[in-house]
């Protein structure tokens, strides 16, 4: 893994995409310019792994001063939609970024066909009628070169001909393409003769029903970017074998020659990230959409509670890897739990409630006590918190029969309330099943605020939940949607949702502060003891909906301090 690191002597050490930019800088490489692009498909959501990518290129910009396009390559219009283009925008916008020009591969449609006669009138590109299944025959093999298509050696005044026609709507979709010339003894598949362009009798969201040839990805994309005048053309690692193809069609067409390089994609444990298989988990309603908390989506990963920051502060401690790598999710976590530390007003809920009376407490008295929002950010300042003689506590935090070293609620023992009173339990009743169901405790009125009185010692501190002022509230408990590392891989046999994970949404109804009672939906809160919350936007005026963010519990450290 390659990060921003610093050596001895407190000098950034940058990584290799860092280390050609400066190259490129020093080498007054087009004027010194950085210029870079977030390019997708505005054919599905974005996840995770984009992400990165856009972090990286808006990321290197900024670092440079240089400019970052958004642009959509929208050349298949079977798949892509406006609703696409908009969550686009708002995930880029929601990661904290704005991009200097927004762009379509549709803006060049025109170009781009003028391109491709140019590259017939050089006889680099003909017209092939070979169908779908004849052309891959006609490929070859990684093993064997392929051969001839036998519309190969067209003049170049056919190929004119049929191309123009192409364009004019007189054949129907598959009965022709138009493909480059070049090399079809390549050991790079991606070189022997690839498709340029092929027709679709098919409405395009922007264009509508101008054209019914459209350019292929590889085709478009260096192209796109030449027009544009970026320098610095970051894309995944899967594309490293389209580079010789990319720098064909400019070196052919004699234009402007960005550098494509390429990183390791973004891979993350417990995770798919196969749009064909997340679209599936929609579709089969495995859940409840592209935007819910446990999708790697952008929008879902948002709406679960992970914050911009933390998602930033992930993409920058992962690094640019040359080679692909898996990262632990736990590691996510840890950014996410280390930003909601610092910003999350703390609040008390009880999600298993268990009743318990205090005794000797005031049948009527509603006290209201000081609490502390947040430790690690003295401005959020107090607030307060209503205590009465019946509570709710967490049904973990009482044990009849305690085990050793159990220092919360149990028969003759003392604990502490957070922010009130030293109480102890004096009995408990039960109900026909032998369940226990209602516990009763004196409290001590000189520990008010949680202190002692007289320097005795209590080891147990825990939450609690006013009876008389609670608010009721549904927490939905969202985990990992598959409960092996490693998903993606499963035997030829089987199914990647085999392995998906059965108790990755538990949904309770639980007792909280009244604090809570206005609160804002996206609002993050943490609610102690257990983990950080966000306000789900199903929330009503009448009942608030919250998700668990993450958990309190900092696993990836015991993780790393293994290693």
């Amino acid at each position: 893994m390659e990060e921003n690191r610093l050596n001895a002597s407190s000098k950034p050490v940058l990584n290799f995409i860092e280390e050609i930019i400066e190259e490129d800088i020093r080498n007054n490489k087009n004027d010194a310019r950085v210029h870079t692009r977030f390019p997708p498909e505005p054919n599905g959501y974005l996840h995770i792994g984009h992400a990165k990518s856009i972090c990286l290129n808006f990321g290197l910009a900024k670092k440079y001063n240089g400019k970052t396009n958004l642009r959509f390559d929208d050349t298949n219009p079977t798949k892509e939609e406006t609703e696409y283009v908009d969550s686009i925008r708002e995930d880029v916008k929601w990661l904290g970024f704005d991009w200097d020009g927004e762009y379509y591969a549709s803006d060049y449609f025109g170009q781009l066909y003028e391109w491709a006669l140019v590259l017939i009138k050089k006889g680099k590109a003909y017209v092939c009628d070979l169908t779908q299944e004849e052309a891959a025959e006609y490929r070859g093999t990684p093993t064997r070169p392929g051969k001839e298509s036998p519309f190969r050696n067209r003049s170049v005044e056919e190929n004119l001909d049929l191309f123009v026609r192409m364009k004019n709507g007189e054949f129907p979709d598959g009965a022709r393409v138009l493909r480059a010339k070049i090399d079809l003894t390549s050991p790079n598949m991606h070189m022997r003769d690839p498709i340029l362009y092929r027709i679709l009798h098919t409405e395009h969201h922007r264009t509508g029903n101008d054209w019914c040839i459209y350019p292929m990805y590889d085709y478009a994309h260096g192209q796109s970017d030449s027009i544009e005048g970026i320098t610095h053309s970051v894309c995944t690692l899967e594309f490293e074998v389209h580079r010789p193809l990319y720098d064909w069609f400019i070196k052919e067409l004699e234009i402007h020659a960005p550098q494509q390089i390429e990183f390791a994609r973004l891979n993350l444990t417990y995770t798919v990230m196969s749009k064909r298989k997340l679209l599936e988990l929609v579709r089969d309603n495995y859940v409840s959409g592209w935007d819910d908390p446990r999708m790697p989506t952008i929008c879902g990963i948002r709406r679960r509670g992970y914050t911009p920051e933390a998602m930033r502060n992930f993409a920058e401690t992962i690094g640019v890897a040359r080679r692909e790598n898996v990262i632990d999710i736990g590691l996510l976590e840890h950014c996410v739990r280390e930003d909601l530390n610092k910003k999350a007003i703390r609040v008390m809920t009880v999600l298993n409630p268990l009743k318990v009376v205090i005794d000797n407490y005031p049948e009527d008295l509603i006290d209201e006590l000081d609490a502390i929002n947040n430790p690690e950010d003295e401005s959020a300042g107090k607030r307060k918190v209503p205590f009465s003689k019946v509570i709710y506590i967490e049904k973990d935090d009482f044990m009849e029969v305690p085990s050793k070293k159990y220092f919360r609620m149990s028969p003759g023992t003392e604990v502490r309330l957070r922010y009130a009173y030293f109480v102890k339990c004096e009995s408990v009743v039960k109900d026909e099943n032998g369940e226990v169901i209602e516990v009763h405790c004196s409290y001590d009125p000189a520990s008010r605020g949680g202190n002692s009185p007289d320097g005795r010692k209590v080891k147990g501190t825990i939450h609690w939940v006013s009876a008389a002022k609670a608010l009721d509230v549904e927490v939905r408990l969202f985990d990992r949607l598959f409960s092996v590392p490693d998903p993606e891989n499963v035997p030829e046999d089987g199914n990647f949702k085999d392995s998906m994970n059965p108790d990755s949404l538990k949904i309770l109804n639980a007792k909280a502060e009244p604090y809570l009672k206005d609160a804002p939906v996206m609002t993050h809160y943490q609610f102690e003891r257990i983990g950080y919350f966000c306000v789900d936007a199903d929330s009503t005026d009448n009942k608030k909906v919250f998700n668990r963010t993450v958990s309190l519990k900092d696993s990836w450290s015991k993780i790393e301090g293994k290693q």
